[in-house]
C-alpha cells in the first residue's frame, strides 16, 4: 500500500489493489448528489416556464379566441417598463431600498436573539417557540384566513402599533439629534424602530439557523476561554462570531430572497399580468427584477464570503 500526500492540499491517494478517489473529488461528488434533487426539480418544473417567460418579455402577447397570439417585438417591453410605466422605477427602487435597510437589521437581530436563547433560563423552550411562531402563522392555511373580524382586528392592532412606533421614533430622533449623532445614523435607527414588527416577524428562520450553529460550537472552547480569563464579550467576538460567520452568509442570502419574494414589486408584476393582461410587459418587469436580485446576491456573496471563517 502506498500513500501520497500533497503539501498544502487536501489530496490523498491510496493504492491497495484498487483506485480510490481523492478527498476533493469525493467532496465534489457528494455535493453534486445533494444538489441533484433540486436540479431535477428545476429542470422538470421551472426550466420551461423560465424560457417561456423570457420569450414573452420579448414579445407582444394577446389573448384571442383561438388561443394566445405571440409576436416578437424585441426589447420594447423593457423600454416601456423603464420609460413609459408610471410606477415601475419607483417600486423597484423602493424594494431595493427596503431590502438594504431590512436585511442587516434582521440578521443582526437574529444573531442577538439566538445568543440570548442559547443561555440557560426557565422557559427557554417557550421563548424559542414564541420567536418562531410568526413563521408558522405566516404560512399555509393560517395565512389565507379570510375572517373579516380577524383581519379588522389585525389591521387595528397594526395601526395602533404603528402610531406608537412613530411617536417613539420621533422622541428617539429628537434625542439623538440633540446629542450630535449624525443624521444618517439617526434616520437608520429610527427606521429600525418603525420596522420592529416587520423585523421580528421575518426573523424566525434566521434565529433557528443561528441557534443551531451556536449549539454546534464545542463547549470546550468556552471552557478554555473562561480559564484564560476571557469575558463573555471577548468570547463572543473571538469564538462565537467567527464560528457562525458561514451562517451569516447563509442568512443574508436567505433574507434577501425572502424579502424579494413578496413585496410591492411582486404585486405590481402580478397585477400587470392578471389584471391588465399585459403578459409581455409583466414578464419584462419580472426579468429586470430577477436581474436586480441576482446582482445584489452576487455582490453580497462576494463581500461576505471574503470575511467568512471556516473551521477545518
Amino acid at each position: 500500500m502506498t500513500i501520497r500526500l500533497k503539501p498544502g492540499k487536501k489530496t490523498i491517494a491510496v493504492k491497495a489493489g484498487k483506485k480510490y478517489r481523492s478527498y476533493e473529488t469525493q467532496k465534489a461528488l457528494w455535493g453534486f448528489i445533494y444538489v441533484l434533487p433540486w436540479l431535477i426539480g428545476f429542470i422538470s418544473f421551472f426550466l420551461v416556464p423560465l424560457i417561456t417567460s423570457f420569450r414573452y418579455s420579448l414579445s407582444k402577447v394577446e389573448m384571442k379566441e383561438g388561443g394566445i397570439s405571440i409576436a416578437f417585438i424585441g426589447f420594447k417591453n423593457y423600454v416601456e417598463a423603464f420609460t413609459v410605466h408610471t410606477s415601475f422605477n419607483r417600486t423597484l427602487v423602493e424594494s431595493v431600498s427596503n431590502m438594504a435597510v431590512n436585511v442587516p437589521l434582521i440578521v443582526v437581530f437574529s444573531l442577538f436573539i439566538a445568543v440570548l436563547l442559547n443561555q440557560k433560563f426557565k422557559g427557554r423552550a417557550f421563548a424559542r417557540a414564541v420567536f418562531f411562531l410568526p413563521v408558522i402563522l405566516a404560512s399555509g392555511i393560517i395565512a389565507n384566513l379570510e375572517s373579516t373580524s380577524l383581519i379588522e382586528a389585525v389591521q387595528a392592532e397594526r395601526a395602533g402599533s404603528r402610531f406608537l412606533n412613530i411617536m417613539t421614533s420621533f422622541e428617539l430622533e429628537r434625542m439623538m439629534l440633540d446629542m450630535g449623532v449624525d443624521e444618517t445614523i439617526v434616520l437608520y435607527l429610527t427606521g429600525a424602530v418603525n420596522r420592529i414588527y416587520e423585523i421580528i416577524s421575518q426573523s424566525g428562520v434566521q434565529i433557528l439557523i443561528f441557534l443551531a450553529g451556536i449549539q454546534s460550537i464545542p463547549s470546550s472552547m468556552y471552557e478554555v476561554a473562561i480559564i484564560e480569563g476571557a469575558t463573555g464579550y471577548e468570547a463572543f467576538w473571538k469564538i462565537t462570531f467567527p464560528l457562525v460567520s458561514p451562517l451569516i452568509l447563509v442568512n443574508v442570502i436567505y433574507t434577501i430572497i425572502d424579502h424579494f419574494s413578496s413585496n410591492a414589486m411582486t404585486d405590481l408584476i402580478r397585477e400587470t399580468a392578471l389584471r391588465n393582461f399585459n403578459f409581455g410587459l409583466s414578464s419584462a418587469m419580472a426579468w429586470v427584477y430577477f436581474a436586480a436580485i441576482g446582482i445584489i446576491l452576487i455582490i453580497c456573496s462576494y463581500l461576505i464570503s471574503r470575511r467568512v471563517f471556516y473551521q477545518n
